[in-house]
């Protein structure tokens, strides 16, 4: 293992006060609850290759003068080091005082598949929580190695190290390896290290051009693009959609708590291996106007995992409602476990997903790998009418199209059971952008979007289906032949007016009973309940956007 120069960026991250400009609207964290999984004790341990390092902050350029009449633009260096090879982890840069700073483009080269540890964040209500650590399925007693990342402080000097340690399982079991538990007393966001490898490439960092307004900023500069080759399409895809007459959705949507990483082996793929064909002419709708309802297992108030019983009490209730499929975003929070025997025994389809964060997009990002594996272990496909890769990915700077490509064509690898069709979930305009249909199109069988009427400033309740229907026919064109679905649509009960578009109970019953009248068999409903764990957001709506009133038989 290589990278010290990573460790000592992460050691950064997690020393700094560092004011991030972090956008909470339309996200939703969450933690994954460990209450339902024992942590495995070590046996024996063995400590290899540790990657440590001081925490380092790039030193801007001097101050930028202040001036009521020209904008003052400082260059910031960002070095690269020739003790270890770099690595394209996010480099903090340092703004101490308000101007407007550039930080210049970096590219580079990675020789060899590299393992070291990268930051993450998970967002914490007050509480006790576990979070982080490797988690591993085990059929008998059984020793298991694994990297763990782990962080050391000592004095003001914070180091992060990978660890390769084994432990000792003694009986079958879901267990925990080297979790962080941790008490807050008030909302935080925690970061912590995850081991994350590297395959061979040229990453390139884009230019980044920031407005500070606050003494002491930091800022991250992700590599966003990656020069490792990928197959071409096998048919020319469309031309995209001309934009629509009223401008498309475009403010993120309701998204599921990221799960929590895993990585169980240093398990590295050599070759991409080629796409499934898409199945053309694939369809899915439902036989009422309410087809669909988006699912996450978590308690509305807290955030906290549901028990079982829960669980099954909230399938019954959809069922009995008329729902006929489920879309659930990732495996965390025990949803194979619980939703899934809930819905065979009442008879509900499933949406699967593999959820995409900020950590990376490959099947090599712990916690997307453990969701791929959990799903191709649980197999239960039949129940299965559609798997979603990403949610938001593309929209949220989380992966570019190839990447999001290439990592449909993994999941389809690992879970070769299944059989049935693919789709992404994005805004229409992220699919109305040209790189997207030509990257995507072809690997997958439905053109699926989030579809939230709520976010564009001209519509009212009344016309809210109609507004939706408009945008499935724009999004019908542009993977020629292929189905669409709305994946996620809603109304929020409390918040801001955005122009035209108010919240309100009275408001989201007719929003939603104007979506059920025009396209409600192709509409996956957002959602459930009120989750008021999440944080409101900057349309003061993230929290109230639960539906369940409003179909209740």
């Amino acid at each position: 293992m290589k990278g010290p120069t990573v460790a000592a960026a992460f050691a950064a991250l997690a020393g700094s006060a560092a004011a991030h400009g972090h956008r909470h609207g339309h996200e939703i964290f969450a933690q994954k609850r460990a209450e339902t999984v024992e942590v495995c004790l070590p046996g024996c341990t063995t400590i290899y290759n540790v990657i440590t390092g001081e925490p380092t902050l790039v030193q801007p350029a001097p101050t930028p003068s202040s001036s009521s009449s020209s904008t003052v633009v400082t260059t910031i260096a960002v070095p690269t080091t020739s003790e270890a090879p770099v690595l394209p982890t996010p480099n903090p840069v340092t703004c101490p005082t308000p101007g407007t700073y550039t930080v210049p483009a970096t590219t580079i080269t990675v020789s060899e598949t590299t393992t070291v540890c990268v930051g993450t964040s998970t967002h914490l209500p007050p509480g006790t929580h576990t979070y982080g650590g490797v988690t591993t399925i085990v059929e008998t007693a059984t020793t298991v190695t694994a990297p763990v990342a782990t962080v050391i402080t000592s004095g003001t000097v914070v180091t992060s190290t990978i660890v390769n340690t084994e432990y000792v399982c003694p009986t079958p079991g879901t267990y925990t390896i080297g979790p962080i538990t941790t008490t807050v007393t008030e909302e935080t966001d925690v970061e912590y290290p995850v081991p994350t490898s590297y395959e061979p490439g040229t990453y390139t960092a884009p230019e980044q051009v920031i407005t500070v307004t606050e003494t002491n900023y930091v800022t991250y500069c992700p590599y966003t693009s990656s020069g490792l080759a990928a197959p071409e399409p096998t048919v020319p895809p469309p031309a995209p959609a001309p934009a629509p007459t009223s401008a498309p959705a475009v403010a993120p949507s309701p998204e599921p708590a990221a799960p929590s990483p895993q990585e169980i082996e240093e398990s590295e793929e050599t070759a991409v291996p080629s796409p499934r064909p898409s199945t053309g002419g694939t369809t899915l709708r439902g036989d009422t106007d309410h087809f669909g309802i988006t699912y996450t297992p978590f308690e509305p108030s807290n955030g906290d995992c549901k028990s079982r019983e829960a669980v099954e009490a909230d399938i019954k209730t959809l069922a009995d409602d008329g729902f006929s499929i489920i879309r659930v975003y990732s495996t965390d929070c025990n949803t194979l476990e619980y939703v899934g025997p809930a819905a065979k025994k009442y008879g509900i389809d499933l949406i699967v997903g593999v959820f995409v964060k900020n950590s990376g997009c490959s099947y090599d990002t712990p916690e997307i790998r453990e969701q791929v594996d959990a799903l191709a272990a649980w197999a239960e496909w039949d129940m299965v009418k559609l798997f979603v890769v990403g949610n938001e990915a593309i929209m949220n700077g989380f992966c570019s199209a190839e990447q999001l490509r290439q990592l449909i064509v993994s999941v389809k690898s690992k879970c070769s059971g299944y059989t049935g069709p693919y789709t992404i979930a994005e805004t229409l305009n992220i699919w109305q952008q040209p790189d997207v249909p030509a990257a995507i199109c072809d690997v997958i069988d439905i053109t699926g979007a989030n579809i939230h009427p709520y976010f564009n400033s001209e519509v009212v309740p009344e016309t809210a289906g109609e507004f939706v229907a408009g945008q499935l026919d724009i999004l019908r064109d542009i993977c020629s032949g292929k189905d669409v679905i709305n994946l996620e649509s809603g109304w929020p009960t409390e918040g801001l007016c955005n122009g035209s578009a108010c919240p309100g109970q009275q408001e989201q019953a007719a929003a939603i009973r104007s979506i059920r009248k025009s396209c409600g068999d192709k509409t996956v409903f957002f959602s459930l309940d009120n989750d008021m764990w999440k944080e409101p957001g900057a349309c003061l709506c993230e929290q109230s956007w639960g539906a369940r009133a409003n179909f209740a038989s």
